[in-house]
C-alpha cells in the first residue's frame, strides 16, 4: 500500500525548489516529520530474538497532527474519555460553511479566521437553542474544524457535536429536545453570519471583506446525530483525528501525477481523479493548521467551567431515566481505515515475543539516537 511519506519524497524535492522561500515554517516541518515519521532518522530501538535470532528495529513517530501514522493511542484514549462524559440522549449534528467569496481571506488570515468560525458558530447554536421555542436550555456543542473536500480543494468548514437539550439557567430542569428538531437552521445560518461579520470587523478591521459574504445565504446543515456513547463513535472517531488524506485514498502514483479516490456524495459512490505532484503537495500543506492552533473546542454545558452542571444534568437524567442508554461500538469503520495494522502504536519493547518465530523473548540490543536536525 503506498504511504503518503512515498509521495512525499518522490515530489517535495521539485516542489521545494519551486515554492521553499514563500512556504511556511509549520510546512516545512510537515514534510520533515511525516517522511522521517518511523525511521531511523528520529531513533528508536534495535531488539533481537533470543531464540531464533531476528532482528527487529522499533523507530519512533514523528507526533505530528498532519501525520496519517501517527495518533491512533492518542485518539482511542481521547475518545474514553469524551465517552465517558457524554449523556444518554440524543444528539445533532451541525454544519456550518464559509461560502466562496470569504476562503480566500481565511486562509491568508487562518488563525484569527478558524477561532471566530467556531466561537460564533457555538455561541449562535447556545444562543439560539435558550429560546423557549425551541430548546429553553443551554445545550452543551463540540465544535472542530475541518478545511478539505475528498479532493483537497480548500473548504473550510465548522462540524459541531450538540447536545439535544439544555439545562434550564438555575440548573435544576433539564429541557429535551422535541420530536427530533433542535433549533431553525435559516435563522442559525443568519446569526452566524451575523457573529462572524461584526467580529471581523472588530478584530481585523484592516481587512477588507467582500460584502457579498454577508448578502448570501450562508449553508448550515442540522441532522439528528445518535445517542449517547454512540453518538461519540459515529460522530467524533470520524470527525475529530481525520487528516486531510489517508493512505486508503492513495492509489498510485508516477513522475507526474498522483491518483486518489474520492466520495462523490451525490452519485454515492467513489470515483478516481489524477493531480499533478506538485498540485498534490500544494493542496495537502493547504490544510496544515497553524502552530498551536486547537481545531477542537468545547462551549456551553461541555465547556471545562460547566463541569459541575454536566455532572448535576447526568445525575438528573440517571433520575429520570428519560432516555435508554446505547451502548457503543467498538470502533467506527473510519478509525480501523485511518489506523491500518501497521500504523497501531508501537508495541515492541523488551520481553515481547518475537513476531517473527512466535517463542523467543525478543531482548534490547541498541538505543539509536536522533539524527540532528539542521536550522
Amino acid at each position: 500500500m503506498i504511504e503518503l511519506a512515498d509521495v512525499i519524497r518522490h515530489f517535495e524535492g521539485d516542489y521545494r525548489a519551486v515554492h521553499g522561500a514563500t512556504m511556511l515554517p509549520s510546512h516545512h516541518r510537515t514534510l520533515d516529520d511525516i517522511t522521517s515519521c518511523r525511521t531511523e532518522a528520529l531513533g528508536g530501538h534495535l531488539f533481537s530474538c533470543d531464540s531464533c535470532g531476528t532482528k527487529i528495529y522499533a523507530y519512533h513517530s514523528c507526533k505530528n497532527r498532519h501525520c496519517p501514522k501517527c495518533h491512533g493511542n492518542q485518539t482511542r484514549q481521547w475518545l474514553d474519555k469524551r465517552r465517558a462524559e457524554m449523556l444518554p440522549i440524543p444528539y445533532f449534528h451541525i454544519t456550518v460553511t464559509v461560502p466562496e467569496p470569504l476562503r480566500a481571506i481565511f486562509r491568508a488570515n487562518q488563525t484569527d479566521c478558524y477561532a471566530i468560525l467556531l466561537k460564533a458558530a457555538a455561541e449562535a447554536i447556545i444562543e439560539l437553542a435558550k429560546d423557549p421555542k425551541h430548546v429553553g436550555g443551554t445545550v452543551g456543542v463540540l465544535a472542530l474544524l475541518h478545511t478539505w473536500t475528498q479532493q483537497l480543494i480548500y473548504h473550510p468548514h465548522a462540524h459541531c457535536l450538540v447536545t439535544g437539550g439544555g439545562l434550564s439557567e438555575d440548573g435544576a430542569t433539564w429541557y429535551a429536545a422535541k420530536n427530533g428538531f433542535l433549533i431553525p437552521t435559516k435563522a442559525l445560518a443568519r446569526m452566524i453570519r451575523g457573529k462572524v461579520m461584526s467580529t471581523f470587523k472588530m478584530i481585523r478591521p484592516d481587512i477588507a471583506w467582500p460584502q457579498q459574504a454577508w448578502q448570501q445565504d450562508w449553508v448550515v446543515h442540522c441532522t439528528p446525530w445518535g445517542t449517547g456513547e454512540q453518538a461519540i463513535v459515529d460522530y467524533l472517531a470520524r470527525y475529530a483525528f481525520r487528516i486531510a488524506i489517508n493512505r486508503e485514498r492513495i492509489v498510485a502514483f508516477n513522475e507526474q501525477t498522483v491518483t486518489i479516490r474520492y466520495k462523490d456524495r451525490k452519485q454515492r459512490r467513489w470515483r478516481y481523479c489524477d493531480i499533478p505532484g506538485q498540485e498534490f503537495l500544494r493542496r495537502f500543506l493547504q490544510h496544515v493548521l497553524p502552530r498551536g492552533f486547537h481545531k477542537i473546542r468545547y462551549f456551553g454545558l461541555w465547556h471545562p467551567s460547566k463541569r459541575s452542571a454536566a455532572k448535576r444534568v447526568r445525575l438528573l437524567l440517571e433520575l429520570e431515566h428519560s432516555v435508554p442508554v446505547q451502548k457503543a461500538q467498538e470502533a467506527d469503520p473510519e478509525i480501523r481505515s485511518d489506523a491500518a495494522p501497521d500504523q497501531k502504536p508501537n508495541r515492541v519493547h523488551a520481553d515481547a515475543v518475537c513476531p517473527a518465530c512466535n517463542q523467543g523473548r525478543l531482548v534490547l540490543l541498541q538505543r539509536i539516537n536522533r539524527q540532528s536536525r539542521s536550522p
